[in-house]
């Protein structure tokens, strides 16, 4: 059974279709991309998956089950987590602060334990601690922890998003630009940090712009164009697709792949 499976998703606002009977399969262990022109209706995409926006029609089964129209708070119960474009991060909190909170909204501690600071709320506390000073190292902020969010470079910033989304224990992550705006070396870094979630048996599916990311670290790729499925396919592919190239990548693009 694939981890998520989108049928003929359709989005409509008023007169205009931005994602049009759009389908795509992705299975556990995945590296998927979803790329296109700007205003393809990617974010789209994203935002349905994610429960920002309810599909005009279609369907979307995560583990097997229809999240189509499900608010944002119970698709993250089920372990589907996304970034976005703009970086969202509580900028006046610390690296370990951010990443706390990431975790809390699964920790289970109730009402009457937080108001007490129960010998359970104790426990917990401690552990989500842990974890996120785990997180932390893993992603590359251990000698950041105690910065807070809003002096870290972009880079960093990005990388402290992504460890506030894996605090929540998810299946599956979305990416949403993950290195836009972004230097080469911070690019690595990014990538570097995908690669080791991936082998850590985290499902990605991410939007990008930046092409040599996209053709180096997916395994399969899904290309939109006016709201519709243009191609789908393994990187080499689709840089070799001539209607990709006409529709996306340029007249003047040299496939090097």
């Amino acid at each position: 059974m694939p981890l998520l499976e989108i049928q003929h998703l359709t989005k409509k606002f008023g007169g205009l279709t931005a994602v049009d009977d759009f389908s795509m399969t992705i299975e556990k262990g995945d590296i998927t991309g979803l790329i296109g022109p700007n205003g393809a209706g990617k974010t789209t995409v994203f935002n349905m998956i994610s429960g920002l926006f309810k599909p005009t029609s279609g369907k979307i089964i995560f583990n097997g089950r229809d999240i189509s129209g499900l608010s944002p708070n119970n698709i993250v119960h089920l372990g589907l987590m996304r970034t976005f474009q703009v970086t969202t991060v509580f900028s006046d909190l610390s690296v370990l602060e951010n990443i706390r909170l990431g975790s809390h909204a699964l920790a289970k501690i109730s009402f009457w334990a937080d108001l007490f600071t129960t010998p359970y709320q104790r426990k917990k506390e401690k552990e989500l601690f842990t974890k996120a000073a785990g997180l932390a190292d893993f992603l590359g902020l251990g000698d950041k922890k105690n910065e807070l969010a809003k002096n870290l470079s972009h880079g960093h910033q990005r990388a402290l998003e992504m460890a506030i989304a894996l605090a929540g224990d998810p299946e599956l992550l979305l990416l949403d630009e993950p290195v836009a705006g972004m230097s080469a070396e911070e690019t690595q870094e990014v990538m570097r940090i995908i690669r080791a979630m991936h082998k850590r048996g985290l499902t990605i599916l991410l939007v990008e712009h930046d092409m040599k990311m996209v053709m180096d670290i997916c395994t399969s790729l899904y290309v939109l164009n006016f709201g519709k499925k243009l191609a789908e396919g393994n990187p080499q592919q689709i840089c070799i697709n001539p209607q990709v190239i006409a529709a996306y990548l340029g007249a003047g693009y040299k496939p090097k792949c």
